[in-house]
């Protein structure tokens, strides 16, 4: 039997070169994020919490209600995605954090949302994975 809260995060990550100053140390960073609910269960999405880490060791911790202003009720099946946005310090970091959901019946439980890596400093605009 699948778990019934199994929730699958996709992101992608791109630098923002219009919206960046290397000069004063500014990199703008944009994200999309896919959540699907592959549960058994509708779940909807409370709060989010973020870890965004630059290359000199400085960590930002953002926590805040739903996303881009939005709690969305995720029915089994049912995909969300939104794009959001980070600035660093450095042309490269990473980001990771979780989610807080509960379930229709009132089951509280977090999902992961994997580190994903942003550079400003790759030319091919794909992902990069950390070694």
């Amino acid at each position: 039997m699948s778990d019934p809260t199994d929730i699958l995060i996709e992101t992608q990550p791109r630098h923002l070169p219009e919206q960046s100053d290397p000069a004063r140390g500014i990199y703008a960073f944009a994200y999309t994020i896919t959540i699907t609910n592959r549960g058994d269960v509708a779940a909807q999405l409370i709060s989010r919490s973020w870890n965004v880490n630059d290359a000199n060791g400085h960590t930002e911790k953002v926590r805040g209600l739903g996303v881009v202003g939005q709690q969305p009720l995720l029915k089994p099946g049912m995909r969300f995605e939104y794009t959001s946005g980070a600035r660093l310090r450095t042309p490269t970091g990473t980001m990771h954090g979780s989610y807080f959901f509960v379930t229709e019946e009132g089951e509280r439980f977090d999902v992961d949302i994997p580190l994903f890596v942003l550079d400003a400093l790759s030319t091919g605009g794909g992902q990069r994975t950390l070694h």
